[in-house]
């Protein structure tokens, strides 16, 4: 009687069952994968998989249009505030039926052009209302916005933003933008899509991603996640481990069986 013999049981199962092999592989593969994933989301900030939209998808999709003066403006509708004064991360609500709404001053990662030769732009600001679907937020409310340049600074703008408070990401804001020590009456501004017309003034916007303003798991939902993740590959192992045992005792099996044809075919031979 053959002793059980487990390293070369594995071996022969592994020259003579390829597929079985690659099968095993893959599984361990993707348990070792799935432990180290959860040891990065435990001690790593995870942005949150169930939300596409944050402050840099409203920005990328403001960034999208052109901001023109209205052809037909009269001088004193360009100089006329647009809006009212800003409030700083204010709430109003209005009435039972109407959502509420939010007017935040914040300081974003969004630069502002111009397609004439109007030299610097520190004392501008553009006004103008978008439906929350051009935007690509959902719904048909409104967004009222207003982009003021910085002075001495190119890459930031401020950014004032009036709309319900659903549409906004409130758990991941932006730093609030300085307050002005100018008061500059915005310019009421058409956003489009469409090629301009010569003898319209256009500001173009470009956004850049800024990290900081992904929506990230919290605490709780990464631990959540880690104990997922552990779970699965816990399991992954224990059918690595019981696939190993029947690959060795397969292998044992045929061994038997082979040495019981060659018993029964010694007499045969010696005739």
């Amino acid at each position: 009687m053959s002793s059980w013999q487990p390293v070369t049981n594995l071996k022969d199962y592994v020259s003579q069952n390829p597929p079985g092999v690659t099968f095993f592989l893959c599984l361990l593969t993707l348990a070792v994968t799935f432990i180290c994933l959860s040891s990065y989301s435990y001690s790593h900030a995870v942005p949150n998989p169930d939300t596409t939209k944050d402050w840099n998808h409203l920005l990328s999709s403001l960034s999208q249009f052109q901001l023109c003066v209205k052809a037909n403006a009269s001088s004193s509708e360009l100089v006329s505030p647009a809006n009212p004064p800003p409030m700083k991360r204010d709430t109003l609500v209005h009435s039972s039926k109407t959502p509420t709404v939010t007017t935040l001053h914040l300081k974003v990662p969004v630069t502002v052009t111009s397609n004439s030769n109007s030299g610097a732009l520190k004392d501008l600001a553009l006004y103008t209302s978008l439906n929350s679907g051009q935007l690509q937020l959902g719904g048909n409310d409104t967004v009222h916005v207003t982009l003021e340049a910085l002075s001495g600074n190119d890459t930031y703008t401020c950014l004032t933003i009036s709309a319900p408070t659903h549409l906004l990401f409130m758990s991941q804001l932006p730093l609030e933008c300085p307050a002005s020590e100018e008061n500059i009456s915005p310019i009421q501004v058409e956003a489009k899509k469409q090629q301009r017309t010569e003898s319209q003034t256009c500001y173009s916007l470009r956004s850049k991603n800024d990290p900081s303003l992904t929506i990230m798991l919290t605490q709780e939902e990464r631990t959540v996640a880690v104990r997922h993740l552990l779970e699965v590959s816990v399991c992954l192992l224990g059918i690595c481990v019981i696939f190993c045992l029947v690959a060795s005792t397969h292998s044992l099996v045929r061994r038997h069986h082979w040495n019981g044809l060659d018993l029964q075919s010694e007499p045969l031979i010696d005739s």
